[in-house]
């Protein structure tokens, strides 16, 4: 069910009622009896996750971006086993002296 907004012409008093979209709009404030008029709001409605469009179908820029840092993650990786083999042979190189 969704939360509409509202505003009293008269006392200013700004508050939230949870109604159907069938429900006819409010017309008077409960506290003093001014005219209400129904505000739009912002919603907190987030899309997360896969399946979606920004995800499913990014734009050139997206993609660029994506695939920079997919080459950039297996840069690091391969830099990693490159340092831990040149440590490997230092370490079999001082042993054998």
């Amino acid at each position: 069910m969704p939360i509409y907004e509202y505003q009293c012409e008269n006392c200013s008093r700004r508050f939230e009622v949870m109604q159907r979209m069938t429900e006819p709009l409010l017309a008077t404030c409960e506290k003093c009896g001014g005219h209400v008029r129904r505000l739009i709001s912002q919603t907190s409605f987030v899309l997360k996750g896969g399946g979606w469009y920004v995800t499913d179908y990014p734009s050139e820029s997206r993609k660029k971006a994506m695939s920079q840092e997919k080459s950039s993650g297996d840069s690091k990786s391969t830099e990693t086993s490159t340092a831990s083999t040149t440590t490997e042979k230092v370490s079999s190189t001082e042993s054998k002296t």
